[in-house]
């Protein structure tokens, strides 16, 4: 499949799409000429951004499948049918393990993961049944392909997307469809990412997760740029266009995974030396 390559006049939809990264791909999706369906947790967030976009905004948990089935169909009887679906919305406060409650566990899990997977299990069967085509981009991380201290259940859920994204491309690819399917694993990206828990409802507990914003700590500071959503919707697009299975913000930080499959190759080989002795 070649990929989307005239975007002008199809539909999108994106998670999470009132801020950060969602809002940016929106707003790109917008300039590209794209009919634009932004989904929500927030409901004054979300209608400022519909409003200043000029697009459609429906409130959605990404938990539940059956509000997402509920996004599916109010952009089909709205437009018709989708071309695009961008699962962006996620959580991201960090914690040791040692320091994590179940519920930490959950509601990280429920948001991140679940929230992808039930984005694709929505939007799989109308993005098949476009005579046009279609796409699918998970937004994992660059935490998706790396480990650091704290960052466990933000990992687990990113690790799955990237996985979840390989496959479906495998499989796509396998049945000749014209579905394609991206992960972005972006870097710095300047978002609210850092307040997450602004939005973890009551029903989702309480635990050692901690709101931490990355730009006031200096994360990063001096060594990766912190770059734009609209900056980052641009690449989105040019994945879509492209039918690129990965989508990089910070490429250059792609050496830290490359550090870690090295390992892996380390100890494999050593596995494999033992077994010959």
């Amino acid at each position: 499949m070649a990929g989307l390559t005239d975007l002008s006049g199809k539909v999108g939809v994106v998670t999470g799409g009132a801020s950060g990264i969602g809002r940016g791909i929106a707003e790109r999706m917008v300039a590209a000429g794209m009919k634009v369906v932004i989904a929500d947790v927030e409901d004054a967030t979300l209608a400022e951004a519909a409003r200043e976009l000029g697009v459609m905004g429906v409130r959605t948990d990404v938990r539940s499948f059956e509000a997402v089935e509920a996004l599916a169909a109010a952009v089909v009887k709205e437009y018709g049918t989708v071309h695009v679906v961008c699962n962006n919305a996620g959580v991201g406060p960090m914690g040791l393990i040692s320091d994590l409650s179940i519920a930490d566990w959950r509601w990280m899990i429920d948001v991140n993961l679940w929230g992808v997977i039930h984005g694709v299990q929505a939007f799989l069967p109308i993005l098949k049944a476009n005579a046009d085509g279609g796409h699918v981009v998970n937004t994992s991380s660059i935490s998706g392909l790396i480990t650091a201290p704290t960052t466990a259940a933000y990992s687990v859920t990113k690790f799955g997307i990237v996985a979840l994204t390989e496959v479906l491309s495998q499989e796509l690819a396998a049945e000749g469809s014209k579905v394609g399917a991206t992960v972005l694993c972006p870097g710095p990206v300047k978002t609210s990412i850092g307040t997450s828990s602004r939005n973890r409802p009551q029903d989702a507990g309480t635990g050692g997760l901690v709101d931490i914003q990355m730009e006031d700590a200096g994360v990063f500071e001096g060594e990766v740029p912190y770059i734009s959503p609209a900056a980052t919707g641009e690449i989105v697009l040019n994945a879509i266009r492209h039918n690129d299975l990965y989508a990089f913000t910070h490429p250059d930080m792609i050496s830290f995974a490359d550090m870690r499959h090295q390992q892996i190759m380390k100890a494999a080989s050593a596995a494999l030396a033992a077994q010959e002795r």
